[in-house]
């Protein structure tokens, strides 16, 4: 029972967290400081804490399907305009914010653009500054202003940095010669996702490539272990 609280394992090398490392900070940086010299240094900085959590998927486990594009753009939206009219209409309390993040989180999953640092804006926004309060509706300008820095700075250092990103559509698993009906594909996990019935940040096809890579590594060794004998 005690186990289940011990870590898992990161299966990713140091170089890679000192890549991720710099890009978040780079990437952070530069979308807040694009902010403050736009609209001020006050909402910049109260933007801050939602954008370091986008830089730590966007950066970190950008080929995760929380950190796509489409999740960033499409939650930082979602969340903004859920926000700002909950605190239109029930006023900037915190019952009224954690509402705010309850709300945007369902039409997140909804319109699939689920991100979770947008829960964090949600809650961000309805208890915002004044700066931020006296800009009405025309504060969903700065967000998107600041996601949209933030998923640049993620495109050109992934891939300058030989990361892929945005995740480009899995090519199809090699056929082999011989066709197992009992073969995993991708639509099977699809189904077994479902039926877990739980948010699970990776998709089909990668877990398809997964289980095909390890088949191959798993044919490398019961061969190598023949030859040994």
């Amino acid at each position: 029972m005690l186990a289940r609280w011990l870590p898992a394992a990161i299966n990713t090398r140091p170089s890679e967290w000192s890549r991720a490392a710099i890009g978040m900070a780079l990437g952070t940086l530069f979308s807040v400081w694009v902010c403050s010299q736009v609209f001020g240094v006050e909402v910049a900085y109260h933007l801050i804490g939602p954008l370091g959590a986008s830089a730590v998927l966007l950066f970190a486990v950008s080929s995760g399907a929380l950190a796509q594009p489409w999740s960033i753009i499409g939650g930082y939206l979602t969340a903004g305009i859920v926000s700002l009219l909950v605190a239109h209409v029930l006023g900037r309390t915190l019952g009224s914010a954690c509402l705010a993040a309850g709300m945007a989180l369902i039409l997140m999953c909804w319109l699939r653009c689920l991100h979770p640092p947008a829960g964090a804006l949600a809650l961000t926004l309805v208890l915002a500054d004044p700066a931020t309060v006296a800009m009405g509706w025309k504060a969903l300008e700065p967000i998107m202003l600041a996601a949209a820095c933030m998923l640049l700075s993620a495109l050109a250092y992934n891939n300058l940095t030989r990361i892929r990103y945005p995740k480009r559509p899995a090519e199809p698993a090699p056929v082999s010669a011989i066709v197992d009906s009992q073969a995993i594909t991708a639509e099977d996990l699809k189904l077994a996702l479902a039926d877990m019935e739980a948010f699970i940040d990776v998709t089909p096809e990668d877990l398809e490539q997964l289980i095909h890579a390890s088949e191959l590594h798993a044919k490398r060794r019961s061969i190598g272990e023949v030859f040994s004998r």
